[in-house]
C-alpha cells in the first residue's frame, strides 16, 4: 500500500523540493581531528543496528490504544466536547492523536537525514563529516522504522505539520554551514528527543517502547555532536552573528511550540468549526499538555545555553514560554539514562528469548527420551 493511501489529508506533491544554498566543502587534512569528535564517530559506528532484527515486529498494536496510556492525557478529556462524544468518536480521537504524533516523528526523521547529509557536504572539518555520515545512516533507519510502524501497526498517517515544515525550510535554505546543526541537531532533534522520552516512559505497550528507546539511544549522540561542533565555532562569532543565531533559535522554538497544538487532527474528526475551536481551547488550557510542552524543552534549553547562545533577550523568550527553568537540566545525565534504558530493554528481551529457547530445547530432549 502506498503511504499516500494512509494520509488523512492529501499530502500534495509526492516530493517537496527545497532549493538549498551554500557551498560543498572538501578538506585535504585527513589526520588532524578532535579526539572527542572521533570518539563520537567511533561510537556512532559501533552502535549501528538493524530495525528488522532488533525490533520485535511480531508484537501486536491496537491502533485505538497505541501507547496504552489513560484518556486523561487527551486535551479534551473531561470537557463538554468529550462528554458529548460516543465511544466510536473517542476511539477516533485516540487513533488520530497517535497517528499524527508518529507521522511528525517520521517526517522529522527524514528532515534529519537530509540535514545530516547536508552537514557532510558543508562542514569544513573531516571529523565532523565522518560523524555526520554515521548520523545520516541513523536517520534513515529511524525513518524506515516509523514508516513501518505507521504502515503496519497504525494504518493512518498525517502529512508534515506546517510549523515543522517551516523550520525545516529555514534550516535547509540558509547558506551558513552551522545552520543545519542549529536547526536540526539543537532544535528539531532536541525537541524530538524529549518527546520520545516522555512517550517512552509513559507507554505500557512493548513495541512503541522498543522503537522509542532504540531511536533515543542514537539521538542522544546526535545532540552531543551538535553541541560539540557549535560550542567551538560560536566562541569565534561577533555579537551581530550571535544575535542572528539567537533570532533563529527564538523563532524556531515558537514554531516547535505551535507545532504541538496539532489543529489538523481535530479538523479531521468530523467536528464542526465551533467544536474544533472548542478543542483548541482545551489544548491551550490542558494542564497535562502544559507540562508536556515544558518537558519537551528539557533538552533544547540547556543545549542552547551550552553552545553559548544565552543573552538576556533569549532567556526572556524562554521565560515567556515558561521553560527557562529547564536550563538547569544535565544533558550528560539525560544521555546516560537514554543509553541505559535501551541497553536494559535489550537485556530483558534477549534474556527472555534465551530462556524460551532453553525451555524449547529441554522439551524437545524430554520428548525424545520418552519416545
Amino acid at each position: 500500500m502506498s503511504t499516500h493511501d494512509l494520509y488523512t489529508i492529501p499530502a500534495g506533491l509526492s516530493t517537496w523540493n527545497v532549493d538549498m544554498a551554500g557551498t560543498s566543502k572538501f578538506t585535504w587534512e585527513y589526520d588532524d581531528g578532535r579526539d572527542r569528535m572521533l570518539a563520537l564517530y567511533q561510537k556512532g559506528k559501533d552502535k549501528q543496528w538493524d530495525s528488522v532484527r532488533r525490533i520485535d515486529w511480531g508484537l501486536e498494536v491496537d491502533p485505538y490504544d497505541v501507547l496504552g496510556i489513560p484518556d486523561t492525557t487527551i486535551a479534551i478529556h473531561g470537557t463538554p466536547l468529550w462528554e458529548r462524544m460516543d465511544e466510536r468518536q473517542r476511539k477516533d480521537v485516540r487513533l488520530h492523536g497517535a497517528a499524527w504524533q508518529f507521522s511528525q516523528f517520521l517526517h522529522g526523521e527524514q528532515g534529519a537525514m537530509i540535514c545530516s547529509a547536508r552537514i557532510v557536504e558543508s562542514v569544513p572539518d573531516l571529523d565532523s563529516k565522518f560523524y555526520a555520515a554515521t548520523q545520516t545512516m541513523d536517520e534513515a533507519r529511524h525513518a524506515e522504522t516509523y514508516a513501518r510502524f505507521l504502515q503496519e501497526k497504525v494504518g493512518l498517517a498525517y502529512p508534515i505539520n506546517e510549523h515543522l515544515k517551516a523550520l525545516l525550510d529555514s534550516t535547509l535554505t540558509d547558506s551558513r554551514w552551522d545552520m543545519p546543526y542549529l536547526g536540526m541537531q539543537v532544535l528539531i532533534e532536541g525537541l524530538a528527543l524529549a518527546a520520545f522520552g516522555v512517550m517512552r516512559d509513559i507507554t505500557t505497550k512493548p513495541l512503541p517502547k522498543q522503537i522509542l528507546a532504540y531511536v533515543m539511544q542514537d539521538e542522544a549522540r546526535h545532540v552531543a555532536f551538535g553541541r560539540m561542533a557549535l560550542r567551538d565555532y560560536y566562541k569565534e562569532l561577533s555579537e551581530t552573528e550571535l544575535r542572528e543565531r539567537e533570532d533563529f533559535v527564538i523563532e524556531g522554538c515558537y514554531l516547535m511550540r505551535d507545532r504541538l497544538r496539532g489543529r489538523e487532527t481535530w479538523e479531521n474528526l468530523g467536528l464542526t468549526k465551533a467544536e474544533v475551536d472548542e478543542a483548541m481551547q482545551a489544548v491551550d488550557e490542558s494542564e497535562y499538555l502544559r507540562l508536556f510542552r515544558s518537558l519537551l524543552f528539557s533538552r533544547i534549553v540547556p543545549c542552547v545555553k551550552d553552545i553559548g547562545l544565552w543573552s538576556p533577550r533569549l532567556q526572556q523568550a524562554y521565560a515567556d514560554m515558561g521553560v527557562l527553568e529547564m536550563a538547569g537540566q544535565s544533558l550528560e545525565a539525560l544521555m546516560k539514562q537514554d543509553e541505559e534504558i535501551a541497553e536494559k530493554l535489550d537485556e530483558a528481551r534477549f534474556a527472555e528469548e534465551e530462556s524460551e529457547r532453553h525451555t524449547e530445547v529441554a522439551d524437545t530432549i524430554a520428548l525424545g527420551s520418552t519416545g
